[in-house]
């Protein structure tokens, strides 16, 4: 793990350091996410009239780790929790094909047909609810904290339970433990008793900035394996949620696509 590590840190520097020389060369678009925080770091080490840049070199990888690795794991456990529940909800997978195909046909989807999908941004939201990629959100008090009335001490570390609350009768009824994308149909507003209940990216100045970005990927990802292939769990399958970092399949997602 050390020397993946060193690595990952050895190549995300001669990243940035190339895109530093284009940058001062002139040669650099700064049109992606590097190149946007790279500018910006620079602009604001200029306004604060510091000749050392706000964010170190350390900082900047941190944050590409953080791109990287949070924003394509997530994404890539909602989307292997998706195929595993419309493998076991025929029904759900019929639905959603048809809505894929209507809208779609066989082209690449793009921004305005993927809006449409409202079928797949129902299935995708109940995935979240049941499945979580995150089941627990933690944030430590930096100083004394008074929340609900009583005082807290710097250092203490706030827990919100995200899949205890995604399955708590009281919020979303007796039929919690059931997939049910139909909870879904009004939008995520109308879905439980208490709106909004929904957390999958977290929620107020801590929640995601990445939210819209993921479920545009999910959308489009199942969208393309929708349009090509029927797939249905294999008989080795085991069910069983495992949470590490994020929630896994201890077991993994043995599923059998066919080409339609």
């Amino acid at each position: 793990m050390k020397a993946n590590a060193h690595e990952v840190e050895a190549l995300l520097k001669g990243i940035i350091t190339k895109r530093e020389r284009a940058m001062k060369d002139g040669h650099a678009n700064n049109d992606d996410l590097l190149g946007v925080m790279m500018e910006a770091n620079i602009n604001i080490s200029q306004e604060a009239g510091s000749s050392k840049p706000t964010m170190t070199t350390e900082d900047i990888v941190g944050e590409l780790k953080l791109f990287y690795f949070a924003g394509m794991e997530t994404t890539a456990v909602l989307l292997t929790w998706a195929m595993v529940l419309i493998s076991l909800h025929h029904e759900w997978q019929d639905r959603a094909r048809e809505e894929v195909l209507h809208v779609l046909g066989k082209n690449q989807p793009d921004s305005e047909g993927i809006n449409k999908l409202k079928v797949v941004t129902m299935i995708l939201h109940e995935v979240l609810r049941l499945y979580p990629p995150i089941p627990l959100h933690g944030q430590e008090a930096y100083k004394e904290t008074k929340l609900g009335g009583i005082t807290y001490p710097a250092g203490v570390t706030f827990a919100l339970p995200i899949v205890c609350i995604h399955q708590y009768p009281d919020v979303w009824g007796e039929d919690v433990d059931e997939f049910k994308p139909e909870r879904f149909a009004e939008g995520i507003a109308g879905a439980s008793k208490n709106s909004p209940t929904l957390f999958p990216f977290g929620w107020g100045p801590q929640i995601c900035v990445w939210q819209n970005f993921a479920l545009l990927e999910a959308k489009m990802g199942l969208s393309v394996i929708l349009q090509h292939f029927i797939f249905e769990l294999s008989p080795s399958y085991t069910h069983a949620p495992y949470p590490v970092s994020s929630l896994q399949l201890q077991h993994g997602s043995q599923i059998k696509l066919m080409k339609l």
